[in-house]
């Protein structure tokens, strides 16, 4: 096997994962199911708008998928990752999830807030009824 041979689907794999983006995250933004993305990335070649497509989902030139090696991988998603000045952000910088569980907790402070205000009204009405007695 020619180990020089440019096998882009595993360079489209390789350079995923360094950008730590999921199979279905990158389906997701291209409107693909995660099967496809697995498939695309057993492909040895992809064709000019597919590569188009994944290297702009990704957020890095063409060229380092064409002519991925691990070295100038790094570098040329380093210095894309720091030039963000032609660049669009496909991949939210939070967890869902996350934002999920503090919209619950934040709810949940706000309701214990308001159980503490109707039990200090109830006091006060308490201690006003009483007064009058």
């Amino acid at each position: 096997m020619d180990t020089n041979s440019v096998h882009h689907g595993r360079n489209v794999k390789r350079i995923r994962e360094m950008l730590g983006i999921k199979q279905d995250v990158l389906a997701n933004t291209l409107g693909l199911s995660q099967q496809a993305i697995s498939q695309l990335e057993r492909k040895e070649i992809l064709d000019t708008t597919v590569l188009e497509k994944v290297s702009k989902a990704l957020g890095i030139p063409e060229e380092a998928i064409r002519n991925f090696t691990e070295d100038a991988a790094v570098t040329i998603i380093s210095s894309t990752l720091h030039d963000n000045s032609g660049s669009v952000n496909y991949f939210p910088t939070f967890n869902p999830a996350d934002k999920w569980l503090e919209a619950i907790e934040e709810n949940k402070k706000l309701y214990e807030r308001l159980l503490q205000s109707e039990r200090e009204k109830n006091e006060l009405l308490q201690k006003l009824l009483n007064s009058k007695e």
